[in-house]
């Protein structure tokens, strides 16, 4: 998906000789093309540039429409027909630096348009609104409350006190409670050749209607799609969802609850305080997981696990009471 101007500032369109110069990277190919964006190599389009870090056995699985691709020099010989290679022994970080060249997060206090703010939304003296923000009739927005420019608030939501909301959408009816981060950037590191870097974040955060979020809890903003909180779920105080993230309807989360990135969590799931899900893990719908669980494989939908790592209860429980006996 195309990065979102109203939170990222596009710099300009480059061809790929000179962006690369101007990254310091060396390139000696004679194709080039021009690139107009970033994307992640499995969904990248026309003037896309992406990153491949995987073997050349599945490089085949790179956007054919990509313009251009960060490769490992093992893999660059299979990259689709019509992909130009760029070898690189960090693809991620050389990828990180060329995003940086063309676009950027927008600041705090970027210039733009005034933000629309409707005639009954309640906005407390302390709270801080960005450029280019929309909030709905009859949202609260609590003291000391941060919503960052372009950010899109519905109607009657409450964002309470010291919420911090970037580069998201919400939607009607939602509650974030004091203390809440919506929009940071996840996790994203990777090796360079002076060690561990930062990898900027350029996605976003959808938050649907009639969702609760807890006090303290942080949802981070996508990689390049989008991290999606499905309507009517309810969030814990003091829980973690990483990026690219997404969450169902009707699910619910106890706190201290942790998701890695890019996990999928269907419908109706309910989850003990203290549950660990490990990244790119689906969560069938319904399914239940027990206060503590340790999850690192896909979960069958309507199943109940528990445990680390999880298994179904039954299961699990069966092996606890046998080490129980033995230990007496």
């Amino acid at each position: 998906m195309p990065i979102d101007r109203r939170f990222f500032d596009y710099k300009c369109p480059h061809s790929l000789r000179t962006l690369l110069a101007n990254c310091n990277i060396d390139y000696d190919g004679t194709d080039d093309p021009q690139i107009t964006g970033i994307a992640a190599s499995d969904n990248a389009v026309e003037g896309d540039l992406c990153f491949y870090e995987g073997d050349a056995s599945k490089a085949g699985s790179i956007s054919p429409r990509s313009a251009a691709c960060f490769v490992t020099e093992a893999a660059a010989s299979a990259l689709p027909g019509g992909v130009v290679p760029i070898v690189s022994p960090f693809p991620r970080f050389s990828h990180k630096r060329v995003s940086e060249a063309l676009f950027q997060l927008k600041d705090w206090q970027a210039d733009g348009a005034a933000p629309s703010i409707h005639e009954t939304a309640k906005i407390a003296p302390t709270a801080f609104v960005g450029a280019g923000a929309a909030i709905g009739a009859g949202t609260k927005v609590g003291p000391g409350a941060v919503i960052g420019p372009g950010v899109q608030i519905g109607e009657h939501s409450e964002i309470g006190a010291n919420v911090c909301v970037r580069c998201a959408l919400i939607g009607n009816h939602v509650k974030l409670y004091s203390g809440a981060s919506i929009g940071e950037a996840g996790f994203g590191v990777t090796v360079g050749s002076e060690g561990a870097e930062d990898v900027p974040q350029w996605g976003r955060v959808i938050i649907q209607d009639y969702v609760t979020v807890g006090a303290n809890t942080c949802i981070d903003r996508g990689a390049f799609s989008d991290t999606i909180i499905g309507e009517r779920t309810k969030i814990d105080n003091l829980v973690q969802i990483a990026h690219n993230v997404v969450i169902g309807r009707n699910v619910m989360m106890a706190s201290f609850t942790g998701i890695s990135g890019t996990t999928q969590v269907d419908d109706g799931v309910v989850m003990g305080g203290r549950v660990g899900i490990a990244d790119h893990v689906h969560i069938g719908a319904g399914a239940k997981l027990a206060a503590s669980a340790g999850i690192f494989r896909d979960i069958p939908a309507g199943e109940t696990w528990g445990g680390v790592p999880a298994k179904p209860l039954k299961q699990y429980f069966r092996n606890a009471s046998g080490d129980f006996r033995k230990a007496y």
